[in-house]
């Protein structure tokens, strides 16, 4: 069936008549590329790996692709990116906000399809960040740059994990929150990477070795940061006309919201509060469901405080509950709230700019592509919502998404 012809531009009502209905949104192929220990390709590469699967994946044309949206590699993202995948796109996204990206770009690549303006986008990452270092081409960044306002930071030694650790310290300070509880988080993802083929660490770990490693950063010890790797994902959005040809059920965009905070400190008025707690409750309210319907939970974890205070920001406990929230195995797969399924950053992957991951993830789990690391309901059914909350910076930036089935 050839590709639906574009229609006309969405928008609100004018003198002629009121505007056109908005097209409904589905998330229609999703794919990884190598991921974990990969020396040879380039991220150049590593996107073109992920963008060829994604589309497979879906079961559609490549020239159904009218837009695009990439950030973090080239000086013109995502024009060079575009075109090294030999795409001419119409529409196009580069924002870039941190981890939280992808989510802000899928939003914005719904309501761009929603009223018209594109009918299917392609988002897609790749990063060589743990090759480019074990090769000498780069070393770790302490922090994003010294210009703007981090001038007044940087100098003093106040570097990216150092931010996150103070703000750890700040919810211990004012809930009583736990190193044990913290480390729980790290111990949990480590579970529930060890049933995922693609996780790079899946060997289990206790509290107690979290608590006794190497200290990067107050209270953070190594095993409560991220791990570094290479890989790339991709994820193909298209308009509600393009379902019935694709290949694999859809998963729906329901709702989205993105928000932004602080980059200085000093700035942030409450340390224990992320922007998720914006971009949640604008995400929750556009789907019209609520924290309780969620079955699964994707959260950005480049940190076991981020997982703790993103749930209590999207609603899932109280303020300052999350440390008891995150005991007895709440966030396992077959826990009372599956988090980070696949392991998330602190044990599958983390190229980087992790957010899109999220989605792929979010996806495969709702569709019940996950084999061993699927998630079933308390009744045994697959899963039918899926919250996927990306986080950039030092909870600078968020984005959130609620998916279903149906």
């Amino acid at each position: 069936m050839p590709a639906p012809t574009p229609g006309p531009l969405r928008g609100p009502a004018s003198a002629s008549g009121p505007a056109a209905p908005r097209r409904r949104v589905a998330v229609v192929g999703v794919a990884l590329s190598d991921c974990g220990r990969v020396d040879g390709p380039t991220a150049y590469a590593l996107h073109a790996q992920a963008a060829r699967r994604a589309l497979a994946d879906s079961g559609l044309d490549r020239s159904v692709i009218d837009g695009f949206a990439s950030a973090g590699l080239g000086i013109l993202a995502p024009v060079e990116v575009a075109e090294y995948l030999g795409l001419r796109p119409t529409w196009v996204d580069s924002t870039s906000v941190g981890g939280s990206t992808w989510e802000v770009m899928a939003a914005h690549a719904a309501d761009a399809i929603a009223a018209g303006h594109a009918n299917a986008v392609l988002l897609v990452y790749g990063s060589t960040a743990r090759a480019d270092i074990k090769a000498r081409r780069r070393t770790s960044n302490l922090s994003f740059g010294a210009r703007g306002p981090l001038q007044f930071e940087v100098p003093y030694g106040h570097t990216l994990v150092s931010k996150y650790a103070m703000a750890a310290r700040r919810h211990m300070h004012m809930y009583g929150t736990t190193l044990e509880q913290l480390a729980s988080v790290a111990v949990q993802a480590r579970a529930n990477a060890a049933t995922n083929p693609d996780a790079m660490f899946r060997e289990p770990i206790t509290v107690d070795e979290v608590l006794a490693g190497e200290m990067i950063a107050d209270p953070f010890t190594k095993l409560h940061c991220c791990i570094r790797s290479d890989g790339g994902c991709a994820v193909l959005l298209a308009a509600e006309d393009y379902v019935p040809d694709a290949a694999k059920e859809p998963v729906w965009i329901l709702g989205g919201g993105t928000s932004v905070s602080h980059t200085t400190m000093s700035e942030w008025e409450d340390f224990t509060v992320s922007p998720a707690a914006v971009s949640g409750r604008l995400a929750f309210e556009r789907a019209g469901v609520t924290p309780a319907d969620i079955d699964l939970a994707e959260i950005y974890d480049a940190f076991t405080y981020m997982t703790l205070v993103t749930l209590e920001d999207l609603g899932f406990c109280a303020k300052g509950e999350g440390g008891a929230f995150v005991e007895k195995g709440r966030l396992l797969r077959d826990g009372e709230l599956p988090v980070n399924t696949d392991g998330g950053g602190l044990s599958a992957c983390h190229p980087g700019m992790r957010g899109l991951f999220l989605l792929v993830e979010a996806v495969r789990q709702l569709r019940g592509e996950a084999g061993p690391a699927q998630v079933h309901t308390r009744t045994g059914h697959l899963p039918h919502l899926a919250v996927a909350s990306g986080t950039g910076g030092w909870f600078c930036s968020s984005g959130t998404l609620v998916l279903g089935r149906g």
